[in-house]
């Protein structure tokens, strides 16, 4: 992330610029965000070559600073601290781009606010995202906040594929005001809402990691790299020289934590609570496991002596049974319904459609990558939505975040806590009507006079 502000002494006596502007001989301060990664690092590549601010490089009379988060500290199974190396190439890309460097560490606030909230997210059976949660906690609260009261900064800038409503310009120029804290907005407070719009390349959207983030939060932050595709992005790197950082592989563990062994690092964490493995289709036990939070909606389950692939179709906590099919496209798998708990709107309300018809059409989607799915929402009286989907989806998920869309605009998200049933489900349902009908049918036929 990079916060932009003022430098410390603030303007001459006597004289004061226009918002969001340094005085005459001064210049404004951009606190940058370094995990270390290619986009985050190139965030603050300065030069005029590029139009605006280009790989992250601010507007002319501004200046820049590297912040590098610390938010875990222990080892890998190798032995290796991920952090230092993150923190060494974090270094070295301001070194190399002659900005200053700050480190700052949110470890105990990443433990309580996430971590804590993953395992018990767990333990309840449910599987979370702990990057959306990292983004809303700890890079858009915490560090902001840093940046904007510790630094002076104006704003921040992160590496993250997205863009909003906002003009770079029109960030400077805004008055921070602090809004007293509660649960509703002043309804007489006129509020033009900053949109989340998703990043000129598609593939590379990260809005999804975004949609909780709060709409203070939007409004001091810049996406540099929102209106570039990340191929350009590498390109203009290699050209800068940053080869140590291309080097890098993209970071598909969990947030600040990195890949591991999932079952061993869970285990450190939480006692195992063994379970059966049952088959959907005949109520057998066909295995066991070591705990329902070890497994996911959709995942392969590790079932020795079977020839054939089972699939993780639902879990039962009470029970500890984890239940199975045998296809990666069982029927039991399909599910077009969902219900979410209360949504985070970014605009901090729901859209105007949804309040005046309590339903609305929009896009869903609940992982990262995955297509747009037109879908109904319904709007329940607890701001909780009921989403039903155009088609049935594979391995809908509790804990999972849904995420709406209308065209390019996030709208915001809320966390699924209950699936309606599945195509397996319905399917059986209707069997059984039809087997009853049938019977019922010979029945009246047995108490018919004969002819």
């Amino acid at each position: 992330m990079a916060p932009l502000s003022q430098p410390a002494g603030g303007p001459a006596k006597g004289s004061s610029p226009p918002p969001g502007r340094a005085p005459a001989g001064q210049s404004l301060l951009p606190a940058a965000c370094v995990p270390g990664a290619a986009p985050s690092g190139l965030v603050q590549k300065p030069g005029q070559s590029q139009p605006g601010w280009g790989l992250g490089s601010a507007p002319p009379g501004y200046q820049v600073t590297g912040v590098f988060m610390k938010n875990w500290d222990t080892l890998d199974e190798q032995g290796v601290c991920s952090a230092d190396k993150d923190c060494e190439d974090a270094y070295r890309v301001c070194q190399k781009l002659d900005i200053p460097f700050h480190q700052v560490s949110y470890v105990k606030e990443y433990w309580n606010e996430v971590f804590s909230y993953l395992l018990n997210e767990y333990e309840l059976g449910r599987t979370p995202n702990p990057d959306i949660m990292c983004n809303k906690h700890i890079k858009f609260n915490y560090f902001l906040h840093y940046a904007l009261n510790n630094l002076g900064a104006d704003a921040v800038a992160t590496g993250h594929y997205a863009r909003t409503s906002l003009e770079d310009e029109e960030i400077f120029q805004q008055k921070h005001i602090k809004r007293p804290q509660g649960l509703f907005r002043n309804r007489f407070e006129v509020r033009n809402a900053v949109k989340l719009l998703q990043g000129a390349d598609h593939l590379k959207d990260q809005t999804f990691f975004l949609s909780q983030i709060s709409q203070d939060a939007l409004r001091r932050t810049i996406f540099p790299l929102g209106g570039l595709t990340k191929d350009f992005v590498k390109k203009i790197a290699a050209e800068h020289g940053f080869h140590h950082v291309l080097k890098r592989k993209e970071s598909m563990g969990i947030c600040f934590i990195g890949e591991r062994n999932f079952e061993n690092f869970l285990l450190e964490y939480l006692e195992p609570r063994p379970g059966n493995f049952v088959s959907i289709e005949d109520n057998k036990v066909i295995g066991t496991h070591k705990g329902c939070f070890l497994y996911t909606i959709g995942q392969r389950a590790k079932l020795s002596g079977l020839s054939e692939a089972w699939f993780v179709v639902e879990k039962d906590t009470t029970s500890g049974n984890i239940f199975v099919a045998p296809s990666t496209d069982h029927p039991a798998l399909y599910r077009d319904l969902l219900r979410t708990n209360r949504v985070h709107w970014i605009a901090e309300e729901p859209p105007a459609e949804l309040i005046r018809d309590k339903m609305m059409e929009c896009t869903f989607r609940f992982q990262h990558q995955m297509a747009l799915v037109p879908s109904m929402l319904t709007l329940n009286q607890d701001g909780t939505v009921w989403v039903t989907l155009v088609k049935p989806i594979r391995a809908l998920t509790p804990g999972q975040f849904a995420v709406f869309y209308k065209g390019d605009e996030c709208l915001g998200s809320g966390k699924i806590i209950r699936l309606g049933p599945s195509v397996y489900t319905l399917q059986q349902g209707k069997s059984r009507e039809q087997d009853s009908r049938h019977v019922l049918a010979e029945e009246i036929k047995k108490l018919e006079p004969a002819t």
